[in-house]
């Protein structure tokens, strides 16, 4: 149950899956994010309601052939930039985005956790998405005759989270801003969470949202894995690191220097697939 944190990248995600690595503001898997990249894994389907700097740096070092998501940004900063290159340009590679919206997102996991094949929702109207999103489409409600959106179950082959803390049987506890974290675990094949520590007892803690060890497959200690988000309770958001991303995402050159700090093995230059 608890692994150190290459083993279980090792162990549960691989070429070609669809990944979700969700946190909503704080608790953002980003560590996890740094080992999937370590690794040179290609071909993946990223999943994440709000796609911030951990995406940008995997789709800058080239893990990515498509985008699934609701929103994407640096969080108070702007674009991100990686994002940006490799879908108008194909820098390193090709990049396909599926957008829809949060609710829609929201909705999606709901259904790939209920195992239901689809959720229906009012949202949609009035917007563009459904001329350019072919997996959104309108059904009849059977009761009132109402026109509603209908969106297919997301079900990742592997859900990534951050929690404050786990115990030792591998049940996770976490609390504060929560996401769609549950949702996304429960709808996925493999779960992994990285933890801030493991402990004896779960102390109860207000607001808590805890995962039962029988729907977590690997749980890693990673402390300080969430930054530079926030882990409530453990540690505050680095701003000046987001702000600091800007300037390194949006120069080719400088991605490539941040991305061989990371993986010293690794070799790209500009305009090939690292």
């Amino acid at each position: 149950m608890i692994a150190p944190l290459d083993e279980a990248i090792a162990e549960l995600v691989h070429d070609g899956d669809t990944v979700a690595l969700e946190g909503f503001t704080h608790l953002i898997p980003v560590e996890a994010g740094h080992e999937i990249i370590r690794r040179g894994l290609r071909d993946l389907t990223l999943v994440r309601m709000t796609p911030d700097i951990v995406y940008d740096r995997m789709i800058g070092a080239g893990c990515a052939r498509k985008l699934v998501f609701s929103w994407g940004g640096n969080p108070g900063v702007g674009s991100l930039h990686r994002f940006r290159d490799a879908v108008s340009a194909g820098w390193p590679a090709p990049l396909e985005i599926e957008e829809h919206s949060h609710a829609g997102m929201a909705n999606r996991y709901l259904a790939g956790a209920s195992g239901l094949p689809f959720a229906i929702l009012r949202g949609y109207s009035g917007t563009d998405l459904v001329t350019h999103n072919p997996h959104v489409k309108t059904v009849t409600c059977p009761f009132t005759g109402q026109e509603v959106a209908a969106v297919p179950a997301l079900n990742p082959d592997v859900t990534i989270i951050h929690a404050q803390r786990a115990d030792r049987a591998g049940n996770v506890q976490l609390w504060g801003i929560i996401g769609i974290q549950k949702e996304a675990a429960l709808a996925a094949d493999r779960v992994l969470v990285t933890v801030e520590e493991i402990v004896d007892t779960l102390e109860p803690v207000p607001g808590q949202v805890v995962l039962p060890s029988r729907v977590v497959d690997r749980v890693s200690v990673v402390p300080g894995g969430a930054a530079p988000s926030y882990a409530h309770g453990y540690y505050e958001r680095d701003n000046d690191a987001y702000k600091a991303w800007d300037a390194i995402g949006r120069d080719r050159e400088a991605f490539t220097r941040w991305l061989a700090d990371l993986t010293p093995a690794a070799t790209a230059t500009s305009g090939e697939t690292l």
